[in-house]
């Protein structure tokens, strides 16, 4: 790294091909460098996720990772912690790595053995609850709705079809606050189909979620009897990710694709 430019690398995760999953930049660093600059790096990116790495002094893991939208920096976000174990993985080699994060904790991303990634998430639990607000605005009445005091809703409808014929008003959803609003549903290609409006947070529609699917991971274990399962993420973009709760992780499993390798130039 130079002082004029940085290392830079766009991944779609959760995807087998290009153009597909989630778009994220993922940018090593040898420090840490002033806030309003990876704000504005992560502006200029546009993508729903630009994760920044620095090597761990403290020890308690490899790397340190911060992860920022367009508009802040946020606590939790998997596709983009999948796409930097792919980037490091793939430069520096080995089978495992991990990140010590300021809000999310200890996160590892490890290679499967029949190829691809799997990457461990806190679950996140969600309990039943109402917000009438939101599901008006959501544009059709879920059957359930269950939230989490971070801002994590899950909203349970009947069927793939329901989910991805929603059309919300997402400039009121925006208005509600930075929440994640999780639409899903038992799915027909795979156990479980879902749609993730975060508008508030600067994403009207996230293309392929880790977070809500460590949200979705234990609220689907426990409806579906097992501990493994499928999920699609019903976006333009579209994903799969595999899920399986172990404890107090969820294992988030997919692929993920580089498409730009290069420098990100930064202004004299």
């Amino acid at each position: 790294m130079t002082a004029s430019s940085l290392p830079y690398w766009h991944v779609d995760a959760f995807a087998s091909r290009p153009f597909t999953g989630n778009q994220a930049a993922v940018m090593p660093l040898e420090a840490w460098l002033p806030d309003e600059v990876l704000q504005a790096i992560a502006e200029e990116n546009m993508f729903a996720e630009t994760a920044y790495v620095v090597k761990d002094e403290t020890g308690a893991a490899e790397w340190e990772l911060r992860w920022f939208t367009p508009e802040m920096e946020i606590r939790l976000c998997g596709h983009a912690t999948l796409a930097s174990g792919h980037v490091l993985l793939g430069r520096d080699g080995g089978e495992r790595v991990t990140f010590r994060t300021r809000k999310a904790g200890l996160l590892e991303v490890r290679r499967m053995a029949g190829g691809g990634y799997e990457l461990a998430l806190p679950a996140i639990a969600t309990e039943p609850g109402d917000w009438p607000e939101a599901v008006a605005l959501l544009g059709a009445q879920p059957r359930e709705v269950w939230r989490n005091p971070d801002g994590y809703g899950i909203y349970l409808f009947d069927s793939e079809e329901q989910v991805r014929a929603l059309d919300p008003d997402l400039r009121g959803l925006g208005a509600l606050g930075h929440d994640q609003f999780i639409c899903t549903a038992p799915g027909s290609r795979t156990d479980v189909v879902s749609r993730v409006f975060v508008p508030g947070g600067g994403v009207d529609e996230d293309s392929v979620t880790g977070s809500a699917h460590a949200a979705l991971t234990p609220f689907w274990a426990a409806r579906l009897g097992r501990a493994a399962f499928t999920a699609h993420q019903a976006s333009r973009r579209g994903g799969d990710v595999a899920c399986r709760l172990e404890g107090d992780v969820a294992w988030l499993g997919g692929d993920c694709v580089t498409v730009v390798e290069g420098r990100f130039y930064l202004p004299g």
